[in-house]
């Protein structure tokens, strides 16, 4: 027995420094300060020191473990072992200056380092009574729906560990209040002579944009099975014809976008523009306009010249009918065929500037080792490689050959046609097909030309993609969700088409 207890102790006296020990090792490295010495970036200190998590009626203040790492005994050891030897390597071998701290902070990446059950590790109660109608009913949606992939209680609540500026949660009943940018109201709307480019002026707003004239002919709607990153709905290559139309130069910005919003919003107001034409060419009563939004819409990069983002494909095409009333021209969205043909402006290679899709996609050591230079890609497309993960204003490229700015990349397009895999292979081989509009029918709509949010191989000309309705409406708490702003989706906007038709030479109100 003696002899056990002076082999045994040792060990019992080492087993409880290592248990203490670690213990205290685990403490001292969760802390603030500890975590600090390695995530160099200040701004995440001081937004945080703005946040609700700091600044609380009980004077407690959440730490970053806290939020961080899940609570003990739910994976904490695991998580924070393999979280720390990732923070170290990025230390030891990564320059601290170079990382995009504000693209870290979007909800995309943030729901990777913040841990559902910490947040109700602490917030048990979903319901307390200063609670609002409006959250009873987001946290009532979220119990049901908490399984959902992606639902995390960051997508309605990213400001809380850290302070983000003009962060809105909720409906945001102040939405452009402040919509008309400065300037001397227009009090009609363009006059057009003939088919050549003008400058639209939108009535009652100091709003203008930029109308280009694109002159029919044919091209290959698609892509050849050879170019890189080609998909299977990008095929099989079809000769289309089509007539003169007018496209905007940009996307439809915010100034345009809030003109709209500021005219027609259901908050009781409508536009006051009745019996001006549709375009069928009856008479209509006023457009009630959307809603206030959930949240905010510009995800707080700034309205302008922007494109607008975060609404539905039943808002652009409402904003069209109602560009139609107020200048008597017949506005609408662009086919998918008129879409593509003004986007290569007579080319027919990958994009509409010289360049290889292999080689812009490259980066890091593969981008070094092939000298690869994006100079080309980066002055004619915002896309992951230079838009510092956010919508960026048109002055930031060159136009295609047509003069039209941001075909590709900077947010993707609607177009009016719905959406097909195999859309192509319902027109014939063996002709030329004429002012195509789509399938007949569908669930989806089609979207063109990439995002910001895209690398090099998604914002090709030939590039197809579609709405995703369910996904992209995924946090929106209100029942019936909102036809006309999204909650999960801010890459894409759209821009304005105007028929060259009897019309448009004359804007006389009918």
């Amino acid at each position: 027995m003696k002899k056990f207890l002076i082999w045994f102790s040792p060990g019992l006296i080492l087993g409880i420094v290592l248990v203490l020990g670690s213990g205290v090792l685990i403490e001292k490295t969760s802390t603030n300060e500890f975590c600090m010495s390695c995530h160099i970036h200040p701004g995440a200190d001081n937004s945080w020191k703005k946040s609700v998590h700091y600044i609380t009626k009980s004077g407690y203040r959440v730490g970053c473990a806290e939020c961080h790492l899940p609570p003990k005994g739910e994976g904490f050891l695991w998580a924070k072992a393999t979280t720390g030897l990732r923070d170290l390597w990025s230390y030891w071998t990564k320059d601290s200056a170079s990382f995009d701290w504000d693209a870290k902070g979007k909800l995309e990446h943030a729901r990777f380092h913040t841990y559902e059950s910490s947040c109700t590790n602490c917030h048990e109660n979903l319901f307390p009574p200063e609670l609002t109608k409006e959250g009873e009913d987001a946290h009532l949606y979220y119990r049901q729906t908490k399984k959902t992939p992606d639902l995390h209680c960051i997508n309605c609540h990213l400001n809380a560990g850290h302070h983000i500026e003009g962060y809105t949660t909720g409906s945001n009943v102040t939405f452009g209040a402040a919509a008309s940018a400065p300037g001397e109201l227009f009090t009609g709307p363009a006059k057009v002579r003939g088919f050549e480019s003008f400058t639209e002026q939108i009535p009652n707003s100091s709003v203008s944009f930029s109308m280009i004239a694109i002159p029919g002919g044919r091209f290959k709607i698609g892509s050849p099975a050879g170019e890189p990153f080609r998909r299977s709905n990008e095929g099989p290559v079809r000769e289309v014809e089509l007539s003169p139309f007018f496209m905007a130069e940009v996307e439809v910005s915010w100034d345009e976008y809030l003109a709209f919003y500021a005219q027609t919003s259901a908050e009781g107001r409508t536009t006051d523009t009745e019996g001006i034409r549709s375009g069928e060419g009856e008479e209509t009563d006023a457009i009630s306009g959307a809603t206030p939004p959930y949240g905010q819409p510009d995800q707080g990069w700034g309205m302008g010249q922007r494109p607008a983002i975060s609404f539905t494909h039943h808002a652009a095409v409402t904003y069209c009918r109602w560009l139609s009333q107020v200048t008597g021209k017949t506005y609408r969205l662009p086919t998918e065929a008129e879409w593509e043909y003004a986007c290569r402006a007579g080319t027919e290679t990958a994009y509409f500037f010289p360049g290889d899709p292999d080689n812009f996609e490259k980066t890091g050591l593969r981008a070094k080792f092939s000298k690869n230079d994006t100079t080309v890609i980066n002055s004619y497309v915002i896309y992951q490689g230079n838009s510092a993960a956010r919508t960026q204003t048109p002055d930031m490229v060159k136009p295609n050959p047509f003069g039209l700015k941001n075909m590709l990349g900077n947010v993707a397009e609607f177009c009016s046609d719905w959406y097909s895999e195999d859309a192509y292979s319902g027109y014939p081989a063996d002709e030329v097909i004429k002012d195509p509009r789509g399938p007949e029918s569908g669930e989806e709509y089609v979207i063109r030309g990439g995002s910001f949010k895209d690398m090099a191989g998604r914002v090709r000309s030939a590039a197809r993609g579609h709405t995703q309705t369910d996904e992209w409406l995924r946090t929106d708490p209100q029942i019936p969700k909102s036809i006309w702003w999204y909650s999960d989706c801010y890459h894409v906007g759209f821009r304005v088409v105007c028929e060259f038709d009897e019309y448009t030479g004359n804007i006389a109100v009918r």
